[in-house]
């Protein structure tokens, strides 16, 4: 298998676990958005909580030039480092999160 394939693979696993770990709402959902075309993988929140809409991205990850972009993390849960585990190495895991003046320091790959 390609790197790409894995990364995906790998992705795609991961975020199935984290959603899989959460407790059911009963007026919201949570979707996972697994797009391998355009390599965008997203757990979302979405529904309502009495007359509060619920949406947003819990975490976000972009494949970009063979790097895994990390774009938003809204847990305390540490991907990157869950994705190191698997096997993905750190030049490979970029912190889109993160300005890019600040990636140079961040022990993880720059764009």
């Amino acid at each position: 298998m390609d790197k790409l394939t894995i990364y995906r693979q790998y992705i795609k696993d991961l975020l199935s676990l984290y959603n899989s770990w959460g407790k059911r709402e009963q007026n919201w959902e949570s979707q996972l958005i697994f797009d391998e075309k355009q390599d965008h993988y997203v757990w979302m929140k979405v529904g309502w909580e009495g007359s509060k809409r619920i949406y947003y991205s819990v975490i976000h990850f972009d494949i970009k030039d063979d790097k895994i972009w990390l774009q938003q993390n809204a847990t305390d849960l540490n991907p990157a480092e869950d994705l190191i585990e698997m096997g993905v190495t750190r030049e490979d895991i970029v912190l889109g999160l993160q300005p890019p003046f600040k990636r140079p320091f961040t022990n993880y790959g720059v764009a």
